[in-house]
């Protein structure tokens, strides 16, 4: 890891699981882009909760009061300022964003850790992929990830880390030989990847309902 990396402490959880969800070659994500942008609400959700600015009352969304420093206050603010609280879902539903999702990528190539490459199709349109730069990053996740799946005691950052991978299936594709019942054990109770897999859920009905 160069001096201008991060450590692995020191990503937040989107980056973190972009950096996992983004195939280290070509930069192209490993899931279609409405599971990507899914996925990276939950993980804004999940970031805030671990830093204390939100958490879940009941079946209802609502922060703290806390006001951490992190790179969603944004979100924060969204969350704090609505009149009436949301599910998880509908939150996860109502932070999904192209633009959002290009942010923490443009922070991710701006740390040195993936490069930014765009493509120009017949002059007309442009394609972004991130490929991956400094592989240190994304060693040190997985390190701490194998450990706590090998049984070794995981800590919340972590814990939330492969509960989104498990939501959008791709803990399988990242830990193939990975115990499913230690999988479940760490992942089956948090709350932003479920709200993740019933966005997904919906998605999915959507797209059958709009096939037929």
């Amino acid at each position: 890891m160069n001096a201008e990396s991060p450590s692995t402490g020191g990503l937040n959880l989107p980056q973190a699981f972009l950096l996992l969800a983004t195939n280290d070659k070509d930069g192209e994500p490993e899931v279609p882009q409405p599971v990507l942008r899914a996925a990276l609400a939950g993980a804004i959700l999940a970031e805030l909760d671990l830093l204390g600015a939100i958490e879940l009352q009941g079946k209802h969304v609502r922060a703290t009061g806390a006001a951490p420093e992190s790179d969603f206050q944004h979100q924060l603010e969204l969350i704090r300022d609505k009149s009436r609280p949301h599910t998880p879902r509908r939150w996860v539903s109502m932070l999904e964003s192209r633009a959002e999702l290009h942010r923490v990528y443009e922070g991710m190539a701006a740390l040195g850790i993936v490069d930014h490459v765009g493509e120009k199709h017949l002059g007309l349109f442009r394609t972004t992929r991130y490929p991956e730069r400094d592989h240190a990053p994304e060693a040190g996740l997985l390190e701490k990830a194998q450990a706590a799946l090998g049984g070794a005691p995981a800590d919340p950052r972590t814990t939330a880390l492969l509960a989104l991978l498990r939501a959008t299936g791709l803990i399988d594709k990242v830990f193939p030989a990975a115990d499913q019942n230690r999988i479940r054990e760490l992942t089956h109770d948090h709350w932003p990847a479920r709200a993740v897999a019933d966005e997904l859920r919906m998605i999915k009905l959507a797209e059958a309902e709009a096939a037929t």
